[in-house]
């Protein structure tokens, strides 16, 4: 299976489900998330229950940008700014609570019903680019990035949207048929990892490659 690379720093792929879906748990599936739900907002440092959010990533859970209990995202720009270093330890978290969180986003979204774990894969499968700093990354970049990443956000406010009502539409499709519909899933997929790409460049600061504008990727 690929794995991220310098050329696509970002990887998300989640395996379609070959089989009926559990129709009971789809039905109650934002009651029996919650223990995984609490969990996850302990580490990411807020609530991690369906929630509006202005970066399109936080729909289930408010992810805080400080401090940490979430994502290393300040002192990570610091270094890369003065010390052109990116921690490996502060990179591997970043990496492990992004895996974690995609499980729980993909299971509140009905891509699984397999309950979301700490640490197995579980056909989840994401990764993301260790960078050198001296050769992929400009110092000054995570000055601006988030200001560049702006039109993206804009985007990723309707694709959201949409996506929340494809989610509600497949819910309705598994409880009748016990099936997720392909297109639906590949749609919601997609959206997910326009999401990643995004706070890969402007958050997590792994790369200075501006994300496309389309499902394909960084092309």
């Amino acid at each position: 299976m690929e794995t991220a690379t310098e050329e696509k720093p970002t990887r998300l792929e989640i395996d379609y489900p070959e089989r009926d879906l559990d129709r009971l748990t789809t039905f109650f599936r934002p009651i029996v998330a919650i223990p995984i739900l609490i969990v996850l907002g302990i580490l990411s440092g807020g609530p991690a229950f369906w929630e509006e959010s202005r970066w399109g990533w936080d729909w289930i859970g408010h992810w805080q940008w400080q401090g940490a209990a979430a994502f290393v995202v300040a002192p990570t720009a610091l270094l890369i700014i003065f010390r052109s270093k990116y921690p490996r330890w502060w990179f591997d978290w970043n990496l492990h609570l992004a895996r974690f969180g995609m499980r729980v986003l993909a299971y509140m979204a009905l891509l699984t019903d397999v309950y979301p774990s700490t640490d197995d894969e579980q056909g989840v499968h994401l990764d993301l680019h260790y960078p050198d700093v001296s050769e992929d990354l400009t110092s000054w970049m995570p000055l601006i990035k988030w200001f560049l990443a702006i039109p993206h956000y804009i985007v990723l406010f309707f694709l959201n949207v949409a996506s929340t009502m494809v989610i509600i539409l497949a819910w309705f499709a598994i409880l009748f048929t016990g099936r997720y519909p392909r297109e639906l899933f590949n749609f919601v997929v997609n959206v997910f990892h326009w999401n990643l790409r995004v706070m890969a460049y402007a958050f997590l600061l792994i790369t200075d490659k501006y994300p496309s504008f389309n499902f394909t990727g960084w092309e």
